[in-house]
């Protein structure tokens, strides 16, 4: 235990608490949360949470920001890994999506669990922008400058794209898929079998990729 008269800088012992939240609920589920508990973790005074974020949802808010956050960068980073290739930018989002729900299970179930967190404005903001990343590829897929000039079967093609990878992502922290896995183990599972899903969900909305032609000599 840290000795709890002495003085923390703010933002470090933020941080320490965060870290013991996503801890608890990678280990334990939201269902074993706790202030208390989180407070022994970082090894502080059962009132240092409450200090900082108020309440547990205060803190469970912060995490799922914080998630949104980092959920924006990986998608943002697989995004550019496409180049001009606009498929190729929308398939390596779903891989990153899901692998960000692996190495963050708690976290992430957390992100989707509105009951447990506040309506707040920043949390918001952050959701949005890990929304923006999927939604601007949709959007080069289609050949559309901007979402607003989105059609309707533009956004349904976006909502189906976006089920396939939350779904998965769900079976695969259920532990659901290991069972298919099998041998393979879930890693390489995931690497082998999401890649064919997301292209035959891409060519069932967008149709067959335009054929590559010979330079004329």
């Amino acid at each position: 235990m840290k000795d709890l008269g002495a003085p923390y800088h703010h933002g470090a012992l933020r941080e320490a608490l965060i870290a013991a939240t996503e801890s608890l609920l990678d280990e334990q589920g939201a269902e074993a949360f706790s202030l208390r508990e989180v407070a022994r973790r970082a090894g502080v005074s059962p009132a240092a949470p409450a200090h900082h974020f108020g309440d547990a949802t205060g803190l469970l808010t912060a995490v799922a920001g914080g998630g949104f956050a980092a959920l924006t960068q990986a998608l943002a980073a697989a995004d550019a890994t496409g180049g001009a290739d606009a498929r190729a930018a929308l398939r390596a989002q779903g891989v990153a999506y899901v692998r960000f729900a692996m190495a963050h299970p708690g976290r992430f179930r957390l992100m989707f669990r509105q009951g447990k967190l506040r309506d707040d404005p920043g949390l918001h903001a952050q959701a949005d922008a890990a929304f923006d990343v999927l939604l601007r590829g949709v959007c080069r897929a289609f050949g559309r400058s901007d979402p607003s000039r989105m059609e309707p079967g533009h956004w349904q093609a976006l909502t189906g794209l976006w089920s396939v990878v939350h779904g998965y992502a769900h079976l695969a922290i259920a532990g659901k898929l290991e069972m298919i896995a099998r041998e393979e183990g879930i890693d390489s599972f995931v690497q082998t079998s999401l890649e064919p899903i997301l292209d035959a969900t891409l060519r069932g909305l967008f149709g067959p990729p335009p054929r590559r032609t010979s330079p004329r000599l």
